[in-house]
């Protein structure tokens, strides 16, 4: 897992957690649907002011994002 993998997997799990689907978070977002999809899967970079619009969105900082995926990235290196 690279650090694209973990960020992507942060938010997927944050949306989840709030039962949002990826459309429900583009909207909140201001963020198109595929872009959300894209990011969940690492195959694409979130600059810092969409990384900014989706914790927004899931009602948290955007660092709380970048430390959980900063955790989970240092965790399945360790594995």
């Amino acid at each position: 897992m690279n650090l694209l993998e973990a960020f992507g997997s942060v938010i997927r799990r944050e949306r989840m957690k709030r039962r949002m689907t990826q459309e429900r978070l583009a909207e909140l977002a201001d963020l198109h649907h595929n872009f959300i999809s894209l990011v969940e899967r690492g195959k694409t970079a979130a600059a810092l002011d969409s990384i900014a619009a989706l914790a927004e969105a899931l009602d948290c900082r955007p660092s709380q994002l970048i430390r959980a995926a900063e955790r989970d990235f240092a965790a399945n290196r360790k594995a």
